[in-house]
């Protein structure tokens, strides 16, 4: 009889994990879209899913999601969904369409949020800081050109195309993203001394590389290709002024304007968040350059206690991350968005 009602309370907390909506789907109030992680999914190094992951679908359920990514499961606990979708933006619209897609599941009240890392603009943003993004933008849509070529070498290489500008950069709901930096804005955090001293050696002690990291509204600038550099910065600036986006450039990765494509042709964009935090710079520093940083040679990753990118602020950085998500996440939970 013991054993019996061991089996049954076993099986009763697995099904209380479990929301189901009225036509016996899973209902997802919010899904978190982390792009990778460094290792396993709890208890080492942090990567973009760990702290989440620990946090609110540790000891779920887990699914795997035809068409998604390879390894991929998509975790889930309490009207909580995690699912790591790949780098770059093909993946991560895949991904993202395979879910949504999926008949198992009930997206209808469900709020999508996109965080990780990122590279942050120069002259306004320090490595640590956190973004509540109100805008983003495809990096790769449009034409470019090699500086080498151009007439006026000293002008931005990006030009603009508007056949693509139904994808290539998406505005948020603003209400929305008002609404979520003012829960946020607050929020402290933390920075270390070797970050500080890179920062401070790179930009000789500018007042705007010396600061605190903060929480802080922005742009993002979406690339397939990893880019670096005065150019390119200037390429993100004037893309931003382009399009005329609420706020100005302040991060590059490589995903989140292909998760609002998706979310917009689902008609589910109103919903999307995105917190990312900032890692390295989009221009080089320390005299580093592109042979230094991407050299098939050379083993950097950004991660790396002593990267000549990211110095050691990778995992202080993804803790600020946590800490601004998490009010986000709370407050869907809790019905306060």
């Amino acid at each position: 009889m013991k054993r019996i009602l061991t089996v049954f309370l076993v099986a009763l907390a697995a099904l209380s994990s479990l929301v189901a909506s009225d036509d016996g789907k899973i209902d997802v109030k919010v899904l978190i879209l982390p792009k990778f992680e460094n290792g396993e999914m709890s208890g080492d190094f942090p990567g973009e899913a760990q702290y989440y992951y620990e946090a609110y679908v540790e000891g779920g359920e887990e699914y795997d999601i035809p068409g998604g990514m390879a390894g991929s499961k998509l975790y889930y606990k309490d009207g909580v969904a995690l699912y790591v979708t790949g780098m770059g933006k093909v993946n991560t619209a895949l991904s993202l369409n395979s879910i949504l897609l999926d008949p198992r599941f009930d997206f209808s009240d469900c709020y999508f949020f996109s965080t990780g890392c990122a590279g942050s603009a120069v002259g306004s943003t320090v490595m640590g800081d956190v973004f509540v993004i109100t805008a983003a933008i495809d990096y790769d849509l449009g034409h470019h050109a090699d500086s080498r070529e151009m007439s006026d070498p000293s002008r931005a290489t990006w030009f603009h195309d508007p056949s693509y500008d139904s994808s290539s950069y998406k505005i948020l709901d603003q209400d929305l993203m008002a609404k979520i930096y003012d829960l946020v804005k607050d929020t402290e955090l933390e920075t270390t001394e070797k970050t500080k001293a890179f920062m401070a050696y790179t930009f000789d002690n500018a007042e705007w590389a010396t600061r605190d990291p903060m929480v802080l509204r922005g742009t993002t600038v979406s690339g397939d290709n990893y880019w670096k550099g005065s150019y390119d910065h200037q390429n993100a600036v004037f893309q931003c002024e382009t399009y005329n986006v609420p706020d100005p450039f302040a991060l590059t990765e490589m995903e989140d304007v292909a998760l609002a494509v998706v979310l917009d042709r689902f008609g589910l964009l109103d919903r999307y968040i995105i917190i990312r935090d900032s890692v390295n710079m989009d221009v080089f520093m320390n005299g580093a350059n592109p042979e230094i940083l991407w050299d098939d040679a050379i083993d950097e990753q950004l991660s790396d206690e002593n990267s000549i990118e990211a110095a050691d602020i990778f995992a202080t950085a993804m803790e600020n991350n946590f800490k601004v998500g998490s009010i986000v996440v709370d407050a869907i939970l809790d019905g306060n968005l």
